[in-house]
């Protein structure tokens, strides 16, 4: 059994025991749960997705406590580390997408769901055809990677569902996620957010932190966060409001709202240039044939040009989506084209705000200058 960090306070140990608690003891599965954090992802879950959700032993996916889909594309030979892997569902979902030549690794500190996603190794490892295992699971604290054996820049991709908002360290967290990235990796998580920062006497409510809200980051604290550690400023992939629907739970959170979102998280090579650019998606993403959705504002279709600014730019050509584009300095094709490319869609970086605009037609994507309305372009 992992002990807790040397550091950590009372506190901090205290909130951990609790989680423990909770999650294996409290919760047998997912229908114990008092609100409704736990939510389904904003997004259809893609044909291909199902698929292999399909192949996963019940007693996994019954207590699975996530509260949206993290399924980063491009993902076939890397190596992905699912932080809070709980009973494995998304493990054993990414086992399926990386291959027989890629690998994932799961880690939690809670041992009663580590005991249900070790349990089926073997069974999933046959159903998938493989001939040895391409997952294993590790106990320890996320905010601890290095204790539990986690050596830095191992993995090309991280994920996490609806964990974070339950460490009581969320610094310690994105720190350690960062160390343990390869350079151009990426970390692409779901969690729960609230409107505004949550006071201590609601984060020493044991339910309310155990159900996901009361430790929940305000949304602008992850960006700061996420750039003081070193990472890219966070893009917004999707969100979905959450509605506690519990009235004692309610009660006790007042005005606070929360949201589901999914972000990614880039870590680039140090001095990487940005410049804004022309692209053109090449198609050959498994699942994103036809386009590719890179956050809320980006959504490349095959053999069509966009114009993209510097950022994205950089995290394109500098992570795995590298070799699935086709990139050109944009003053080179201005006097060819006449500047007929797409443009990015106009969308908040507040997830509150984005529901409202992917409820809205004024999210639509705008093409601009000769594009606009023009299939030929």
């Amino acid at each position: 059994m992992e002990v807790a960090p040397t550091a950590a306070s009372k506190a901090v140990t205290s909130v951990y025991n609790e989680v423990k608690e909770y999650y294996g003891k409290t919760l047998k599965n997912k229908s114990d749960l008092k609100s409704n954090a736990c939510v389904p992802s904003a997004k259809p879950v893609p044909a291909y997705v199902r698929k292999v959700i399909a192949g996963i032993h019940p007693d996994v996916v019954a207590k699975y406590y996530g509260c949206g889909l993290v399924v980063p594309e491009c993902l076939e030979g890397f190596r992905v580390l699912d932080l809070g892997c709980g009973s494995g569902r998304d493990c054993y979902m990414l086992s399926q997408l990386v291959g027989e030549k890629g690998h994932v690794t799961g880690i939690d500190m809670t041992e009663d769901q580590l005991e249900v996603a070790q349990k089926y190794v073997d069974y999933h490892m046959q159903r998938f055809g493989y001939k040895k295992p391409n997952v294993n699971f590790v106990c320890g604290y996320i905010e601890a990677l290095a204790e539990a054996g986690l050596e830095e820049k191992s993995y090309d991709i991280i994920i996490s569902n609806c964990v974070v908002n339950l460490s009581p360290d969320k610094t310690s967290v994105l720190r350690e996620a960062y160390r343990v990235l390869k350079d151009g990796g990426e970390l692409y998580f779901s969690d729960v957010y609230s409107d505004a920062r949550i006071p201590e006497d609601l984060k020493a409510n044991t339910v309310l932190w155990g159900e996901c809200l009361s430790g929940a980051l305000w949304w602008e604290d992850l960006t700061r966060l996420a750039e003081e550690v070193g990472f890219c400023k966070p893009r917004l992939v999707t969100a979905s409001i959450i509605t506690v629907g519990n009235k004692e739970l309610e009660k006790l959170l007042g005005d606070y709202k929360f949201v589901s979102a999914t972000y990614r998280l880039f870590k680039l090579p140090k001095g990487s240039e940005k410049r804004s650019c022309l692209v053109m998606y090449n198609g050959d993403i498994t699942g994103s044939e036809e386009s590719f959705e890179f956050d809320a504002q980006f959504t490349f279709k095959v053999d069509k040009v966009m114009e993209v600014d510097g950022d994205v730019a950089s995290l394109l050509s500098n992570s795995r989506f590298a070799e699935e584009f086709t990139f050109q300095p944009q003053e080179v094709n201005t006097s060819a084209s006449g500047g007929c490319w797409a443009k990015p869609k106009a969308v908040s970086r507040n997830p509150f705000e984005l529901v409202q605009q992917l409820g809205s037609a004024s999210v639509t994507a705008s093409t601009g200058g000769c594009c606009a309305g023009q299939e030929s372009c």
